[in-house]
């Protein structure tokens, strides 16, 4: 019989007390998708700073690339590119990156879903479908394929961690915010279903992160007048994100957290 998964109260307490050290990710392989922007650069950033050899998926290899050099001027700092372009990314793509990953590192310690589009605020009635299935797909479909195809080589860690990025939307979704609102709670599905399904092996673990204002640019799509400035910036939501991609948390699983104090704390 498995244990039971820590209290909520139990896990807020373990991160309020956590503290990143430098060579917290030191050996592990993480591969981080919109690693081009907003929090997925950040969290690039981060991760290799605390020893990570990090995997760049995006779908602008000039943003990439940046990323990249940033990380070259960290020392000791590691780091690959992988384009992926999660709307137009063909099954072959998939695999390619896959075998690609297997043949280089060998296994996969960490995997954090980070990309996605808004679309469009809209009501229901008047949802554009085209709009609603790209989002669907890049949201939601994109992140179940790479997920499925890099299985094999997160199996091969003794210690692999999956994060989902999900938003406050994805737990109690408001009025006009359409595809990418039933996206989220898809993504909340599929952590759920992938955490039960992997809880007999012990060693792949799967979460939720709800990160949720940050000072992005999808947050200006979605709030165009509203004040950047009093919002976090990505790298002020990090440190949930190191934790679950460390050994810190190992044993955690199935778990729906926030990066922010004062988000609604989602029941069990």
């Amino acid at each position: 019989m498995s244990p039971s998964p820590p209290a909520p109260a139990v896990l807020l307490s373990a991160l309020q007390q956590f503290e990143p050290q430098p060579d917290l990710l030191r050996g592990r392989v993480i591969a981080i998708t919109g690693a081009g922007d907003g929090i997925g650069r950040a969290l690039a950033r981060a991760c290799a700073a605390h020893g990570a050899e990090v995997i760049l998926i995006g779908r602008t290899v000039k943003k990439l690339e940046a990323v990249h050099a940033d990380i070259a001027a960290l020392r000791g700092g590691q780091a690959s590119i992988a384009p992926l372009d999660l709307e137009k990314a063909l099954a072959r793509d998939y695999d390619q990156l896959a075998d690609a990953l297997k043949q280089r590192y060998g296994r996969l310690d960490g995997l954090v879903h980070n990309a996605g589009i808004l679309g469009t605020l809209a009501p229901i009635e008047h949802y554009d479908v085209p709009t609603w299935c790209r989002v669907l797909h890049v949201n939601l479909t994109a992140a179940f394929a790479l997920t499925q195809v890099l299985l094999p080589s997160l199996r091969a860690s003794p210690d692999a961690s999956i994060v989902f990025t999900s938003s406050g939307q994805g737990r109690r979704a408001d009025a006009f915010w359409g595809a990418y609102a039933v996206s989220k709670f898809g993504i909340e599905g599929l952590s759920q279903v992938l955490a039960e399904e992997l809880e007999s092996g012990g060693t792949v673990r799967v979460n939720t992160l709800n990160p949720g204002a940050v000072r992005t640019r999808m947050r200006r799509q979605a709030f165009p007048a509203e004040d950047l400035s009093t919002l976090v910036a990505p790298e002020a939501v990090l440190t949930p994100y190191l934790w679950l991609l460390s050994a810190a948390s190992r044993g955690v699983s199935g778990q729906r957290l926030n990066c922010q104090a004062g988000q609604p704390v989602p029941p069990p």
